[in-house]
């Protein structure tokens, strides 16, 4: 088997760290060795430095890439879940990591508002968060994912499901 990104993009609340969870349970299962690089997690722990700017968001993104970059050197597969809000950034992502897997988790914002994970939706509304993706900051969905998946009507697994479908048909695994 050869390394892999599985780059999971969309808005908060979409679903990203729950199917990138679930992919995570599936190759555990195939005892497939993997990484799963939540932006959230990096964030906390190799980018405590930085904040929520557009420019220290592009640094963030810059360092999941970095790493993920290593990881796939020595062909472990990586899911990459984040709003990766930009086509600059996906668009930089594709171009450094080997055998991109785009997944676009199109969900209304109206979904990813009433689900609400982490209350940031809550947080805008109150007028305690600024620079939130998706309401004072702009998603530029992807132009050409090779996964587009509605996360409002498609269930977790079915979600999984669809992307492993996709990652065997690039034979990116076996």
């Amino acid at each position: 088997m050869r390394g892999f990104t599985i780059w999971i993009t969309g808005l908060s609340g979409s679903g990203k760290t729950t199917i990138a969870n679930k992919l995570s349970e599936y190759f555990a299962k195939e005892k497939i060795k993997h990484e799963v690089l939540d932006g959230d997690y990096l964030r906390d722990n190799v980018a405590q430095d930085l904040g929520h700017s557009e420019k220290e968001r592009e640094m963030l993104r810059k360092r999941i890439v970095f790493v993920s970059k290593l990881l796939l050197k020595h062909d472990i597969p990586c899911i990459l879940p984040g709003v990766y809000s930009t086509k600059a950034i996906r668009s930089y992502a594709r171009s450094e990591l080997k055998n991109f897997v785009e997944v676009y988790l199109k969900c209304p914002y109206e979904v990813c508002e009433q689900r609400d994970p982490k209350g940031h939706y809550k947080k805008v509304r109150e007028g305690t968060l600024k620079d939130f993706v998706g309401f004072d900051m702009p998603y530029e969905e992807p132009e050409n994912p090779e996964v587009v998946l509605e996360t409002d009507k498609l269930n977790p697994e079915e979600c999984v499901n669809k992307i492993i479908e996709k990652v065997k048909s690039l034979e990116h695994l076996d």
